[in-house]
């Protein structure tokens, strides 16, 4: 079953796109079929996997607008089970298009309906704003995963965009629960990164939306997309990798554990309604 995850977070500078490509190369190569959908006009999740921005010819934009299919905007990376709908700066002017569109909310939700069942993932990154492009994602979405840095007021900020949240939900009647939340540029040799990391435990520990997985700051994940490609190619060995190997199979496992209660409660379901009608 395909789940659609949206990155976000209003605050940039958080790990976002460096989240999406090295989440889903990781799921990737653990066998998972995975799509990028790069939702940022800035197209770093397209640069990221060494395409060029500038002589793409398909994009998530022109699928949107209507001018080509969803299925012809998704292209194969150069790793294997890992595909991308790549973006340019022609995204920069879909918001504005989109508001004037009757039922604005659920364009990108139409637009992926068809490759959808193509994966068992899919990411959507996203730019750091709060626009229609991210309620479009919001409404498409089945999950939430928010990554925050670890600094001041990182608590703060999760707060307004749970909010946020929780009002799409309201007026849309589009429930998008969150996945996680995601502490990242993590450095354990600094005061400040270990008192967030402790105010997010005290804060999110008894509701199980924080990942155990934490990103560290690390050199490798920094220098990777400039040379066009994930860490786990970059350098697989780095502290960064690992960490997203790591987060990986958290959710994988997550995933699991979801799918066993669900089976878990219809099977007790199956047996109640037994034994009602043995009963009768």
């Amino acid at each position: 079953m395909s789940e659609i995850i949206a990155v976000m977070n209003q605050k940039g500078g958080c790990g976002k796109t460096t989240t999406v490509v090295n989440t889903a190369t990781s799921l990737a190569v653990m066998g998972k079929s995975v799509l990028v959908v790069d939702m940022d006009p800035q197209a770093n999740a397209t640069t990221s996997f060494g395409i060029d921005k500038t002589k793409i010819e398909n994009t998530i934009y022109d699928a949107l607008i209507g001018d080509i299919s969803v299925k012809k905007a998704t292209i194969p990376t150069f790793i294997k089970n890992l595909f991308i709908i790549p973006s340019n700066i022609s995204l920069s002017g879909a918001g504005m298009e989109l508001s004037r569109r009757e039922n604005y909310h659920i364009v990108l939700q139409e637009t992926l309906k068809d490759v959808v069942p193509l994966f068992d993932y899919i990411f959507i990154d996203l730019p750091p704003s709060l626009g229609v492009i991210t309620v479009n994602a919001l409404v498409a979405s089945d999950s939430v995963l928010i990554p925050i840095q670890a600094e001041y007021y990182a608590l703060e900020g999760v707060a307004d965009l749970i909010n946020t949240i929780k009002l799409v939900e309201k007026r849309l009647r589009s429930p998008t629960p969150i996945k996680g939340i995601l502490l990242t540029l993590f450095d354990k040799r600094t005061r400040l990164s270990k008192d967030v990391r402790k105010e997010l435990k005290n804060y999110f520990g008894e509701t199980n939306l924080l990942f155990k997985t934490i990103i560290p700051r690390n050199i490798r994940l920094a220098e990777a997309p400039s040379f066009g490609k994930p860490c786990l190619i970059y350098d697989p060995d780095s502290t960064g990798t690992k960490s997203y190997l790591k987060l990986a199979k958290e959710i994988i496992q997550r995933d699991e554990n979801v799918q066993l209660n669900i089976a878990k409660t219809n099977i007790d379901k199956v047996k109640k309604d037994s034994e009602v009608a043995g009963g009768k």
